[in-house]
């Protein structure tokens, strides 16, 4: 893979409770509407389970996840072709831990910064 070696954690404060955030982590029906304009490949579970294989395209740029971890307190993700690294989540009540390490030419803070503001704007706008 070509690119550039970069690496990225970052914590937010969500007002979300730990339940709602795991969903909209792990229920494909859910991060499909927060990670638009990100479109992903046909047949994903209900749920993401350890084995699920998918490929998302940001516009022509490929990046495939394969679900290493899913559990209902985190989510570690290996990437490969427009990514070459993993992506791991942690989150509780009240908060939410991205963690982002590979080999790219895409702007790997940036994405990941833009991503948790998606997820923070989602969770505020869908809360009860």
């Amino acid at each position: 893979m070509l690119g550039t070696f970069q690496q990225s954690s970052l914590r937010i404060e969500i007002n979300a409770p730990h339940q709602k955030i795991a969903d909209s982590l792990l229920c494909p029906s859910q991060f499909q509407k927060w990670l638009f304009p990100q479109t992903f490949s046909a047949g994903l579970p209900e749920r993401l389970k350890p084995g699920t294989a998918y490929i998302s395209w940001v516009g022509p740029i490929a990046v495939q996840h394969r679900v290493e971890l899913a559990d209902e307190n985190g989510l570690r993700l290996l990437l490969h072709q427009g990514i070459d690294g993993f992506h791991e989540w942690h989150w509780g009540d009240g908060w939410v831990q991205s963690c982002l390490e590979g080999v790219s030419f895409l702007p790997l803070n940036l994405g990941q910064t833009l991503t948790l503001t998606r997820l923070k704007q989602f969770l505020a706008a869908n809360s009860d």
